[in-house]
C-alpha cells in the first residue's frame, strides 16, 4: 500500500452546502492559508491518510463529472476555483435528490506528495458546538448557553467522507483513495447509503495489500478461536506460528502455512485452508509489512473473559520477563516475572 508521508498543500477552497438553501453557496476565492488554517487542513489530511478505513478505488467506465473535473485539474487543464465549484454543485444535486444527506462544507484541497499530485475532497459534516451568549435583561447581565450546528470537525476529530484523487495513468493500480464511513445511529437515514462512492465519485472499491493482510489475520484468528476454544495450548502454538511467518515473510502461501501449523493433523490442515478460502481470501497473500509492524508491536490478550493484558512485542518474547508455560492438559500459565514496579489504574 502507498503510505504517504510527505504532504505539501498548494491551495484549498471551501463551499457551503446547506439543505435549507435553494442553491449551494459557492466561494469566489481560495482560502488564505495562514499558519493556523494550513495546520488545520494538514492535520485532517494526515489523519485521513492514516485511517484504517482508507480504501483504494477505481473509476467506473461510465462518464462521471467528478472523474472528469479532477483529471482536468490534475492535468493542468483547469484551475481549482472552477473545478471546486463544479464538484460542490454535483454534491448539492445529490443532496437535494436523495434528501437524506446531511448539510456540510465541501473543502477541496490540492497538495503534492512523494507519489505525485493529489486532489482531496472533504465532506465536512457539521457538528454541534455550544457557546455562551451575553445579554442585558432588565438592566441585568444574563449569560446563557446556546448550540451552534455549523461547526466543522476539529483537527482531532475524524472526517466521515473524503477522497484523494490521483492523475489517471496506465501504470496505476488504483485511481483514488476513499473513506466512506456510515453513521452508526439507527435514526440516521444516511446509514448504509453508498452515495459517496457510487453516485458522487462514480467508483468501485478494490482490495489493497493492507485490506488483504487484515482480512487474513482476522480470519486466522477466527479459525483459531472456533477450533481451539477450550485448548489454550494449541491456540497459542497456532498464533505464534502465524505471527512468526507474518514477521519473516513478504508473502503467505495458505496451504504451505497450514502444513507448518498442523504437520500431523490432516483434518485441521484442510479445515484451515477451506476456512480461509470461505472468507474470500486468495491462497497466495502479499503482505503489507508496515501494517504488520504496527499490528504486532503490541499484543492484547483477553484471558478467560475477565482479564485484559497488554504486552509489547519485545517483552512478549522475552522469557526473562514474560513466559508461557504449557501444562500438557490444554491449559497454559502466563507468567509475568521480576516485577519491580507497577501502578493501579
Amino acid at each position: 500500500m502507498e503510505y504517504i508521508k510527505e504532504v505539501n498543500i498548494n491551495e484549498a477552497i471551501i463551499h457551503v452546502l446547506d439543505n435549507n438553501a435553494d442553491e449551494p453557496i459557492l466561494n469566489e476565492y481560495a482560502l488564505d492559508l495562514d499558519e493556523e488554517k494550513y495546520s488545520f487542513l494538514l492535520k485532517h489530511i494526515q489523519k485521513c491518510l492514516k485511517d484504517e478505513e482508507l480504501k483504494y478505488g477505481v473509476f467506473n467506465a461510465e462518464h462521471n463529472v467528478v472523474k472528469d473535473l479532477s483529471q482536468e485539474y490534475l492535468n493542468g487543464e483547469n484551475n481549482l476555483l472552477v473545478v471546486s465549484k463544479e464538484l460542490a454543485k454535483q454534491m448539492f444535486i445529490l443532496m437535494r435528490t436523495k434528501g437524506s444527506i446531511p448539510s456540510c462544507d465541501l473543502v477541496v484541497v490540492s497538495f503534492t506528495t512523494e507519489f505525485g499530485p493529489i486532489l482531496g475532497i472533504f465532506k465536512m459534516d457539521y457538528i454541534k458546538n455550544y457557546v455562551h451568549t451575553i445579554e442585558f435583561v432588565d438592566n441585568k447581565l444574563g449569560i446563557d448557553i446556546i448550540s451552534q450546528i455549523t461547526g466543522l470537525p476539529g483537527s482531532s476529530q475524524r472526517i466521515q467522507k473524503c477522497a484523494f484523487l490521483k492523475p489517471i495513468r496506465d501504470e496505476n493500480n488504483f485511481d483514488l483513495m476513499v473513506i466512506d464511513k456510515k453513521s452508526k445511529s439507527k435514526d440516521n437515514e444516511e446509514n448504509g447509503s453508498d452515495y459517496f462512492i457510487n453516485d458522487y465519485l462514480g467508483s468501485s472499491i478494490i482490495d489493497n495489500e493492507r485490506d488483504v493482510t487484515k482480512n487474513f489475520v482476522k480470519a486466522a484468528e477466527k479459525f483459531t478461536q472456533n477450533t481451539f476454544a477450550e485448548n489454550a495450548e494449541e491456540a497459542e502454538a497456532v498464533r505464534s506460528t502465524i505471527k512468526r511467518r507474518l514477521r519473516q515473510e513478504d508473502n503467505i502461501d495458505v496451504k504451505e502455512l497450514s502444513e507448518e501449523i498442523f504437520p500431523e493433523n490432516n483434518d485441521n490442515k484442510e479445515k484451515f485452508v477451506e476456512f480461509i478460502a470461505e472468507q474470500g481470501i486468495s491462497e497466495n497473500i502479499s503482505l503489507d509489512k508496515e501494517w504488520i509492524d504496527k499490528k504486532l508491536k503490541r499484543v492484547r490478550l483477553k484471558i478467560d473473559k475477565d482479564i485484559d493484558l497488554y504486552v509489547d512485542e519485545e517483552t512478549y518474547h522475552d522469557n526473562s520477563r514474560f513466559e508461557i508455560q504449557r501444562n500438557g492438559d490444554g491449559t497454559i500459565n502466563m507468567v509475568i516475572k521480576h516485577v519491580s514496579n507497577y501502578v493501579e489504574k
